[in-house]
């Protein structure tokens, strides 16, 4: 195991480096650049513009800027945000809280709903429930979020008033009801596609059980259906959800840039967005970084949890 794990993250550390050298050079070959924020202020002269190109190190040659980024990022220090010099890891500190939030209830409805509804459809193959659930998911996943989101917004704020339009809760009424009334709009959207994918692989990784040997023997031996349905299938059925949990974490950092988005949610696809506009490529490059780390250490853990729950994975 230890082998196992030094050598996942050796190759962690390598897809970080290049993850990091791609963005940063597309980021900085992109048209414009942080300078074109300055460029049409009222008595901004060319001289000027260049003053601020070497203040902010825009004058040297891509490589170098990308040495000076990557050797600070080794002592801690991610750079200062372009809008207003605020430390970088500071500036997402912020806005992070508010982003797990809203992946871990989206996550949660995914697992509890998904994973009932391909439960009942592996169990009820080919019944009604299963084939309008059959449905229903091709729907979900066929519906783009930004449009769910603009419909469950224009339903349920703008016709019935059930809930806010968007934002987070506002300052001096932070309980939690509020908060949760403004966190269930953003989550049921961002939980769609989500919800959809576990259900489809739920129901695929249940049939794949139930058509063992064991689950055949199990019951030609007289076990109640409950018990080989729990004891049997289900627990087995669960081991490639464990790896899928983990790969679903790039879905729900992309929906969560469109959700946010939408319903104005203060959080980090919401700042990623913010950034882009306004050129401030610290802070892009801390999230794009910051998103890589967690979509490596997600995987990472996936993998490990799927050894511990199942020996016959274990490296040897």
């Amino acid at each position: 195991m230890s082998r196992f794990l030094l050598r996942r993250l050796a190759q962690s550390a390598v897809l970080l480096w290049l993850v990091s050298m791609i963005g940063f050079g597309m980021l900085h070959l992109v048209p414009g650049g942080p300078l074109s924020q300055f460029a049409n202020t009222p008595g901004m002269t060319d001289a000027d513009l260049q003053r601020l190109a070497t203040q902010m190190g825009l004058d040297r040659p891509i490589p170098m800027q990308y040495l000076d980024w990557a050797g600070g990022l080794l002592v801690g220090d991610w750079g200062k945000s372009y809008r207003d010099d605020s430390p970088v890891l500071r500036v997402i500190a912020s806005r992070l809280g508010a982003t797990v939030r809203l992946m871990l209830t989206a996550t949660l409805i995914a697992v509890v709903v998904g994973g009932l509804v391909g439960i009942i459809g592996a169990v009820r193959r080919y019944s009604l429930f299963d084939q309008c659930v059959t449905i229903g998911t091709m729907v979900a996943l066929s519906i783009p979020t930004f449009w769910f989101g603009l419909l469950v917004i224009y339903v349920f704020s703008v016709k019935l008033r059930w809930l806010p339009p968007g934002n987070i809760a506002p300052v001096g009424n932070e309980s939690f009801l509020v908060f949760v009334h403004h966190l269930i709009g953003p989550a049921l959207v961002l939980g769609l596609v989500t919800t959809a994918l576990w259900s489809r692989f739920m129901r695929s990784s249940m049939l794949d059980v139930i058509n063992q040997d064991y689950v055949r023997t199990a019951r030609a031996k007289g076990l109640p259906p409950h018990a080989v349905l729990i004891h049997h299938v289900l627990r087995n059925a669960l081991l490639p959800m464990i790896t899928i949990a983990g790969l679903e974490l790039p879905t729900l950092l992309g929906g969560a840039l469109v959700t946010e988005t939408v319903f104005t949610w203060p959080g980090m696809g919401r700042l990623f967005l913010d950034s882009i506009e306004y050129r401030d490529y610290p802070v892009v490059m801390g999230l794009l970084l910051f998103s890589a780390v967690l979509v490596i250490v997600g995987s990472l853990l996936a993998d490990i949890l799927h050894t511990v729950a199942d020996p016959r994975v274990r490296p040897q």
